[in-house]
Order: C-alpha cells, then structure tokens, then sequence
C-alpha cells in the first residue's frame, strides 16, 4: 500500500453545486469518476507498447488528460515465439485531470486531479494476459493507490479486473472494441464504488 501525506487527511469535499454533504460512497463513486476515462487509455498505451517492444523493456508510452497531466504506461512484456504473453506495465500519473466530471449524464463543477508515486515500484500495477494472440482473449488486473488533490482529498484505490477479445488489426495486436469487460471497485476513505462497464 501506498503512503502518501495526503491519505492521512479526512476526506474533503467543495459542496459544489450539491447543497450538502455528501454519502462515503458517493465520494467513492466519483473518486472513481474521474479516473474513468483514463482507464481505457492506460489499456490503449500498454497495447501500443506492446507492439513496440523489441526487447522485455516497453518504450514508455505517454498522454495527456482532457485538462491537464500526464498518464505514462511503462514495464516489461514476456518475450518469445509463444502466442501468449504476459505485461507487467506500471501506471504513472502526475496532476492527472480529465475536467469536471460527468455524473449521471450530468457535467457537474467538480474536478479531480490525481498523481501516483513517483517510484515506478510503487505505481500502481496494470497485469495483462494475452492468449492465442493474435485473435485471442485477454485478462487482467489494475491495483493500486492513486492520490487526489482538488475538489476531492484523499486517495482512491482500485481492484479491477479485465476480460476481453484480441484482434489483428494489420499485424498489430489490438483490443476488439466493446468487448473488455472492467469489474471491481474504487475505495476513497470509507466510501466503496462498484466497477462494472464495457471498454
């Protein structure tokens, strides 16, 4: 587990346009929210690393939030003539932000920004299993710790789990769009929210 500073403060929020307080696990739920996009792009990124690798190491592969940040994907693919392998890939943030955040359809004036530490060691691990490549499945996990600034202080954790399809998309290994399935949950101080979507 992480140690960051910031874990040991109480959970803060900017009421905002919501008049009140607000339930441990609503704040879970949007902790989450602002993590959503950067999901599918930390996936995108392991994949575009993987088919760029020439060795164990991945070139570092790196974007941008919507507002502000940057999300870096590094680690280590398995090498060989099998067709399943295996990614150890670390996800690295550094006032990650992708704007205000959108909460049941709604864009609410709420922003989030979030950092990992800064030691790859301690990033938070994204595990991915490629089998029967180039057409087969995937799964995996991302687990860790990620530090919130902002309207939300604290630090939310994920636990998620992947399973999906592989393509060949002109000799390069991709993700069949709409078929990675994301469980799991985020945890911010008392708070848990419940993952369950398509990518």
């Amino acid at each position: 587990m992480l140690k960051f500073v910031v874990a040991a403060l109480p959970l803060l929020f900017a009421c905002g346009d919501d008049g009140g307080a607000l339930s441990s696990d609503e704040e879970a739920r949007r902790a989450y929210l602002g993590l959503d996009d950067s999901i599918g792009k930390s996936l995108q990124l392991g994949f575009d690393g993987f088919n760029a690798a020439t060795n164990a190491n991945i070139p570092p592969q790196m974007t941008t939030g919507k507002v502000g940040g940057t999300l870096a994907i590094t680690g280590q693919v398995d090498q060989g003539a099998s067709n399943n392998k295996g990614m150890r890939l670390r996800v690295g943030m550094v006032d990650y932000t992708d704007g205000k955040l959108v909460v049941d359809g709604k864009e609410i004036d709420v922003q989030i920004t979030y950092s990992t530490d800064p030691d790859p060691a301690k990033q938070p691990a994204l595990m991915l299993n490629l089998k029967g490549i180039p057409t087969g499945t995937l799964d995996g996990t991302l687990i860790g710790d990620f530090a919130m600034s902002g309207d939300l202080v604290g630090t939310t954790t994920l636990n998620l789990v992947f399973s999906g399809t592989l393509a060949d998309d002109a000799g390069h290994v991709i993700r069949m769009p709409l078929t990675t399935h994301v469980t799991g949950t985020a945890t911010s101080g008392d708070g848990t929210f419940a993952v369950d979507l398509m990518l």
